[in-house]
This record gives structure tokens, sequence and C-alpha cells, in this order.
């Protein structure tokens, strides 16, 4: 039984305050930490601000730290519902306490706490891991599937002060023959990677963004990729490693047109259909497998033209937040085939697992993410095993923050591998669920 929850506000690594739940039942107390956007969907769930300007800028989230603690706790703590067998019907009894579309009356913030420390709390009245928790929530499969990790080495848009407008140039060790080896892939990678930054533009230049990654005095996209070629080259794991990019394109959509200059004194306006020529031209270059919002949200036509010949995995983000409804859409509009997967988008985990499943229902892939504003919280790097979703954005291979869901997901690959059978997705990732 949930005994009590108590809510306090930290700060996320942005230092912006953020959520932190500690749930206690007779088996212990869990704790959860919620992260934040800085690039967000429209249609995301509401993360409840104070808007009081003499704290934090406005940012404060005492609001939703007492909404859990004179609203959610008490309510669930009366409500007899259990964490071991009742995920799903807490997450629902959380959305009908809160009783808006939005989660905009309690805050997503709050209400995603609570369900992260429940389902903590599950597993551990279960006496299994978190990742075994979720698969069995899901529905999943076994065996089970480590993902690639896309690393975010190279920052732009609104994480970086750098006047590239693409958000971010991931790398991808699909090559590897595990996820610990992908991660030393992908750390030697980024250390030749500020390498190369130093010797073209000093070492100044490598000052990092939101997500760790390097943030150098580039402009166009084909600087941010012939900066990889080399460092991968120099690394070593040229043909084992495939880039990424997430433009995260609704920041410059202006009046119908993308202006990649948004950053620049000077206005760089593409109409949808140069801007998908500038993509086409990138894909046929460079080793890119992977292609997250490369128009903005509400541009559903160039998403369904695009999507007609698009030869890699076409990542619905702002377009979808996590959201069966817009899932749904998209599936029925053929606007994309990969769902991007935020905790906090949706607001429970119930919903991103259903999320997740519709979109595998659809024959899409699933790509878990990390955000922004990102905690120690290392939640993700199980949900990402037990969904079997086979990718994840985990941010660059440095900052604590980031590389704390490295580390766990390297701790699961050595203790599954102790007892059982597991797959690295390696060059299958977007497949990974049907293992």
């Amino acid at each position: 039984m949930i005994r009590s929850i108590q809510a306090a506000q930290r700060l996320d690594s942005r230092g912006h305050p953020t959520v932190q739940v500690d749930l206690t039942t007779d088996k212990g107390t869990f704790r959860a930490t919620v992260p934040s956007g800085a690039s967000t969907g429209a249609n995301e769930a509401i993360e409840l601000r104070d808007k009081d300007s003499s704290a934090y800028g406005g940012k404060g989230v005492q609001k939703a730290v007492s909404n859990i603690e004179l609203v959610i706790g008490p309510a669930l703590v009366q409500s007899g519902l259990k964490a071991d067998t009742h995920q799903k019907m807490i997450d629902c009894f959380l959305n009908n306490l809160d009783g808006t579309h939005d989660k905009s009356k309690l805050g997503a913030n709050a209400i995603l706490g609570v369900s992260m420390a429940c389902a903590r709390a599950g597993a551990a009245h279960l006496d299994i891991p978190l990742y075994e928790f979720l698969r069995r929530e899901s529905g999943g499969k076994k065996p089970y599937v480590m993902p690639v990790p896309f690393f975010n080495v190279l920052n732009g848009g609104v994480h970086s002060g750098n006047k590239i407008a693409f958000q971010e140039t991931m790398i991808a060790p699909v090559g590897a023959s595990s996820f610990t080896e992908a991660v030393q892939m992908g750390s030697e990678v980024y250390q030749q990677l500020k390498k190369v930054i130093v010797k073209k533009f000093g070492p100044s230049a490598t000052g990092v963004g939101d997500e760790g990654g390097f943030a150098p005095p580039i402009s166009h996209p084909h600087e941010a990729l012939d900066l990889l070629v080399e460092a991968v080259s120099l690394a070593g794991y040229t043909g084992g490693i495939k880039f990424a990019i997430d433009p995260a394109s609704s920041e410059f959509f202006r009046d119908g047109n993308y202006d990649i200059g948004f950053k620049d004194d000077k206005p760089n306006l593409q109409s949808p259909k140069q801007l998908a020529e500038l993509y086409r031209s990138l894909l046929q270059n460079y080793p890119i497998v992977l292609l997250e919002d490369p128009f903005a949200e509400t541009d559903w036509d160039s998403w369904i033209e695009f999507n007609q010949n698009c030869p890699v995995e076409l990542v619905g983000d702002d377009l979808l937040v996590t959201n069966t409804k817009y899932v749904r859409e998209a599936n029925d509009q053929r606007a994309c085939n990969s769902m991007l997967l935020k905790i906090n988008q949706i607001g429970t985990i119930s919903e991103a697992i259903e999320a997740a499943n519709l979109a595998y229902s659809f024959d899409w892939s699933v790509f878990v993410s990390h955000r922004s504003g990102e905690t120690t919280d290392d939640f993700i790097a199980d949900l990402v095993v037990g969904l079997r979703t086979g990718h994840i954005k985990p941010g660059a291979p440095c900052r604590g923050e980031r590389v704390v869901k490295d580390n766990r997901l390297m701790e699961i690959e050595a203790e599954i591998l102790a007892r059982e059978e597991c797959i690295y997705a390696g060059s299958q990732f977007r497949v990974a669920s049907k293992y």
C-alpha cells in the first residue's frame, strides 16, 4: 500500500526548478525527478509553473509541489490502490483527479512524478527490476533488446548559442556488438570531435549546449556533418557509426516558410520544398539513418509529401507529442513512420506505454528521448529496455544528467547477460520490437 507521498522543488540541468517526488510504501521510499523541455510541442501536456517573477524568473514549481502534497498524495493514499498491480489504475486515477485533457489543473510535472515513483515502487514490491516491470506493463516479449544510443554531439537551435538552426546532430554506433561497446565508440568520437573543433576554431569553441554536445561557430548543417565525418574517421569507426538529425523545425517555421537563419542577423527563408531538397541532399551525401521533426508540427502537407519516399526513419516529435490522438492522425495521413517517446509530453507512464504500443501496431518505430532540461533520474534507461524500442536519445556522452542514462543501461546489460540472452539492436534498431 502507498503510505505517503511528498514532493519538493529541485533543479534540472539548466538550473530551472523541477518536481521531485518521494513515494513511501512498506517496501521503502521511491524517488522520481521530472524532466523538462526547451523545444516543446504545442500539444504537450501542461507543465505547471508558478509564473511568479520574484522567484526563479517565474519558473518555480511550488504550485505543482503543493498539488502533490495537498491533493494528489492524500487522494492516492486514501484510494487504496496498490503500486505493484495497479499502475494503469493509478495513472487513470491521477488523470481523473486532474480532470482536464492536458493535465493543466494539477500539472503534468506533478502527475508524472507520482506516476514514475509508483512504477519504481511497483517493481520493488514484485522484487523485479524496473525494466522488467515496464516490460510486463507493456505486454512486451523477450529476449531483452539493448538500444543503440543516438548521442547528440553537436548542439544548435534553441539548445545553444551558435548560429546553426538545426537543433541536434547525432552519432549512432550501429556497428557495436553491445551497448557497452557503443558507449565506448560514442565517447571516443566525442573526444576526437573536440580535437577537430579545437584545430578548426580554437579552444574557445568547445563550449557545450543544453544536451552536452559541442556548439562550435557553424551555420550550416553540412558543416556539422563534415565535422562528424572527420571525427568518426579519426576514431577509426567509419562505417560503424551512422548519423541522425533533429532540426526541431517548428522553432524556425515562419508564416509557411522556414528561416534557417533565424539565429543570424540575416533571415534565410526556405520554402517547404526547398527545405525538403536540402534534407534529400544531406541524406544522399552523408550516412544519415534517422530524421526527426524535419517540418513544423502544423505543416502536415510537407510531412505527408516527404514521407512518400523517405529512405530513412522519419520521427515525429512535436507532431505527435507521445499522444495516441496524434499518432492515429499521423498514421491515417501517412505523415511519418516513427514516434519519439518523451514521458513528460503525455504525463503518465501508462499513457506513454499506450502510445508506444499503438505506434508498434502501425508497424512504426519508437524512439525514446530525454529532454533538454534533464535530471539525474535514469528512468528512461529502464523504459527503453522494457519497451524494446531499440534506440534512445540520451544526449552527449558527457555531463552527469546525460551519462547517468548510459551508465544505467550498461548496468542493465551486464545484469541481464549474467542470467539470460540479451541482444544489441545495432543496425536493426528500427525493428527491435519485432525480435
